[in-house]
């Protein structure tokens, strides 16, 4: 990797800030993160206090196993989204089989399939894991991640409680959806990578001037409450099942990729090879580390953070004291009970609003990354292999074998993914050495 002039770095990455400009660069990294970290369980119906919460314990374990080397925050998965409401309905229904606390089970597993890929990295290297994984497959996944959650983000935004459509709803969730996209292309500076975040917000206080919000459980909230940790052994019993199996662990895709992608960026931003050192092995070992904790606490998959590196491309305030500030207050934000009673006054139009925006960018980053890496349609084989993806993911493709397997949508598009890949002819080798150099 080319070196750059390193005049401009405010904060070196083990350089201790000011206790004023730390505190002030923390906050600014929780705000980065703060909209989509609470945002995918307000979605999956998990509590957003132990989602915080989760993601600054993860944070500060990853900040450990990577020795403190690679400045990242960690928060809450979109790609988990739709397994966990898919399996939290099954939990609910007495006749599936499925037991309480299977998706905490099979965020679990996430962890455990990270860390077994992070061992796979450390003996063999990476070439192995970008011929198992090429743009040509992981982009189409990550579009039917998107694709498939626009009816979850229409339906937040159209229906009221009750199911029926309500004008009033619409009205607020496209009042979001444009404060939203105004900050998104117009605002500078900071404020440009929290759109998601200020669209909440604003979201949020159109909402209490259309009479919406109820603020009665902020009033009554204490400033301190212990949030509903869902604990393995006391809270339920962990039970395992082939379909918890086949519907979490092939999403790992995508993760995966995004975790290799955010390191790469990170490295350019930073101007340290961190695929070297401290390795890559040692960022996904401390993502999978951290997913295991948050499934033991009750939260989602934890994912390194886009919009942290953005903040850190505008800061150059590369401090990893920085984000061990941010991981605490995300911690005391959590313990907070009326920061918790808050954001669960926030009206489902609102998350919907900013959900169009986001799953929309989700499904566009898919298209963005065959574009990126010139993939070229004109071959045969790449045009099947996006094209069996993308239906049998958005459409609901689905395997079932009795009570025993299942296999269905993403989690079925992703292994036949893979499997077209390494089958059928004219596949490129690709070294993950010269994917780096390149970019």
């Amino acid at each position: 990797m080319k070196q750059e002039n390193d005049n401009n770095i405010v904060l070196a990455i083990d350089q201790k800030p000011k206790l004023g400009q730390g505190i002030l660069l923390s906050i600014q990294h929780l705000f980065a993160m703060f909209g989509a970290t609470v945002l995918v369980p307000a979605l999956t119906g998990m509590s957003p206090a132990i989602a915080l919460i989760s993601s600054g314990i993860g944070t500060l374990v990853f900040i450990l196993i990577t020795k403190g080397k690679v400045p990242s925050y960690l928060g809450s998965s979109f790609a988990f989204i739709n397994p966990i409401i898919a399996m939290k309905a099954l939990e609910a229904n007495p006749t599936s089989g499925i037991e309480v606390g299977s998706f905490l089970v099979g965020s679990f597993l996430v962890g455990v399939t990270y860390s077994i890929v992070a061992l796979l990295i450390a003996k063999a290297g990476t070439k192995w894991l970008m011929n198992l994984l090429p743009p040509i497959v992981v982009g189409p996944v990550i579009m039917v991640i998107g694709l498939g959650l626009a009816s979850t983000a229409i339906n937040m935004v159209t229906n009221n409680p009750s199911g029926e459509y309500d004008l009033t709803y619409v009205t607020i969730g496209f009042v979001t959806l444009i404060i939203t996209i105004v900050t998104a292309i117009f605002s500078k500076g900071f404020l440009s990578v929290i759109p998601i975040l200020v669209g909440i917000i604003g979201g949020y206080l159109f909402s209490i001037s259309m009479g919406v919000v109820d603020l009665e459980p902020v009033k009554q909230a204490s400033w301190f409450m212990v949030p509903p940790f869902t604990v393995p052994f006391i809270d339920y019993q962990p039970s395992l099942s082939w379909y918890v199996v086949f519907l979490m662990i092939p999403v790992t895709i995508v993760p995966i990729a995004e975790h290799i992608g955010h390191q790469l960026v990170l490295s350019k931003v930073v101007n340290k090879d961190l695929i070297e050192d401290p390795g890559l092995d040692r960022s996904m070992l401390g993502d999978g580390v951290a997913t295991m904790i948050a499934a033991c606490l009750g939260g989602p998959p934890n994912t390194t953070y886009g919009e942290n590196i953005g903040v850190l491309a505008i800061t150059r305030a590369f401090s990893i004291y920085v984000f061990i500030g941010a991981a605490c207050f995300a911690i005391l934000f959590g313990f907070c009970g009326k920061i918790s009673a808050l954001l669960s006054t926030i009206p489902s139009p609102v998350m919907g609003g900013v959900s169009i925006l986001l799953f929309g960018i989700i499904a566009s980053s898919g298209l963005r990354m065959l574009i990126e890496n010139k993939v070229d349609f004109k071959i045969k084989r790449n045009l099947i292999i996006s094209s069996v993806i993308l239906i049998i993911g958005i459409g609901g493709a689905a395997i079932h074998i009795g009570n025993m397997f299942s296999l269905e949508g993403m989690a079925l598009a992703s292994i036949i993914g893979v499997a077209l890949n390494l089958i059928l002819p004219g596949r490129e080798i690709i070294s993950f050495k010269d994917m780096f150099d390149e970019e």
